[in-house]
């Protein structure tokens, strides 16, 4: 991801009602951990399409197959029915650039049915429940995984 991508995702890309738990900003941690290039290391990608930046992808090697995925859509494109599409181009280009990953893991917000429902319909599979310190709060956050291969 260049430095530009990340410095606009983290102080432009704002969402809206509940989905503003997904701002950058919301999290000072992860605020840093998005701007500065030594704490991304290789691990964010940014989505381009039409030269646009699209969304973009956290992988987090997490065993020698398994790997932590982490996404998001421009606001803008949220709950416009891109984000099955998005995801199966996000697990393609894992498929194609990381070939020893079998496993893909993930955790999304419990309150947020829509992505939710989004990862059943690619396949991926409800595991355990846990809380998560962010955002200056406790979440319940539901852990969810994939095999690839």
């Amino acid at each position: 991801m260049t430095q530009d991508s990340a410095v606009a995702i983290a102080d432009t890309w704002n969402y809206e009602g509940i989905y503003s738990f997904y701002d950058a900003a919301a999290d000072e941690e992860d605020y840093q951990e998005l701007i500065d290039p030594a704490q991304r290391k290789s691990n964010y990608y940014e989505v381009l399409k039409n030269n646009e930046l699209f969304g973009y992808l956290v992988i987090i090697p997490k065993d020698t197959n398994i790997v932590e995925l982490g996404l998001g859509l421009r606001p803008d494109l949220t709950g416009r029915g891109l984000g099955q599409a998005f995801i199966e181009e996000a697990l393609q280009f894992l498929m194609t650039s990381f070939p020893i990953v079998t496993h893909v893991e993930l955790s999304v917000a419990a309150f947020n049915k829509r992505a939710f429902k989004v990862y059943q319909a690619v396949g991926f599979s409800e595991g355990e429940h846990f809380l998560q310190a962010t955002n200056g709060g406790s979440y319940d956050f539901i852990k969810m995984s994939k095999k690839i291969k």
